[in-house]
């Protein structure tokens, strides 16, 4: 008689069996949304034509209205023109969309609302040490609105609220997804980003430097749209951007009370 310790009398642990019909579950990237808006190529070309044509008239407009060519009238001008086009996108959005204009714009308001802006404020951040060691130009076109204190407030309203808005929604609301449907994400992110950077190299006066750093933001907020599918975020993150850098700006000069510091 067996031994109850005996290992052989003991009966074998039945063996697992194998579904070979189930296949293995694996973790899986996320992919970007493929991105297929109601509107064309054409379209996007249209709307930057008229864009050029709207802030053109805006600036002539204004400055037979006021009399000079001075910041306040490039600034009031741009401001009309990209009014103008914003309301031109707007219809275009209703004409061509089935659902809403937000839905096909892919707005996407983000409930950590505040993350963005936390990440547009790294972004400059993060930037800073570039500005420190690729040569930048020790005057730009830009300084032109840093002499008054006056000048300095509206290109600061105008660079955190109106501008970030306006090149959202052209670029990465119309542009990006145009460009993804035909070349996929990540041409389309370079390209998106060149885009981006040939609208500000005039006020840059085409310097290498200035330029790296633009299309760096291009290509960051290029990629948070394509990945969270929203533009509202990368409106966040451009006007935190914008902001933390007039904010600078303004604990430099005192409160823009001494603009001698921009221009010695």
């Amino acid at each position: 008689m067996s031994s109850p310790h005996n290992p052989i009398s003991e009966p074998a642990s039945p063996i697992p069996e194998t579904r070979l019909d189930v296949p293995q579950q694996f973790p899986t990237v996320a992919e970007p949304p493929l991105q297929d808006p109601p509107w064309t190529g054409w379209d996007v070309l249209v709307l930057a034509v008229l864009s050029l044509v709207a802030i053109g008239f805006g600036v002539i407009g204004t400055k037979v209205l006021l009399g000079a060519l001075t910041p306040l009238v490039i600034v009031v001008g741009q401001v009309l023109g990209y009014l103008m086009v914003l309301l031109l996108m707007y219809m275009v959005l209703q004409s061509r969309s089935a659902g809403s204009a937000s839905q096909a714009l892919r707005w996407n308001w983000p409930d950590q609302w505040s993350h963005y802006v936390l990440a547009g404020i790294g972004l400059h951040l993060c930037l800073v040490p570039f500005e420190l060691i690729i040569p930048m130009p020790k005057h730009l076109p830009l300084d032109e609105f840093f002499k008054t204190a006056r000048d300095a407030y509206l290109l600061a309203g105008f660079g955190i609220l109106i501008a970030p808005l306006f090149e959202e929604i052209f670029f990465r609301g119309f542009l990006y997804p145009v460009l993804a449907r035909r070349f996929g994400m990540w041409p389309s992110v370079i390209l998106t980003s060149f885009a981006f950077v040939a609208i500000h190299t005039p006020q840059l006066r085409f310097t290498w430097g200035p330029v790296l750093i633009i299309f760096l933001v291009g290509v960051t907020l290029t990629i948070v749209r394509a990945k969270k599918n929203s533009v509202a975020c990368t409106v966040l993150m451009h006007m935190a951007y914008n902001a933390t850098i007039f904010g600078f700006a303004f604990i430099a000069t005192g409160g823009f009370r001494h603009m001698e510091k921009f221009n010695p």
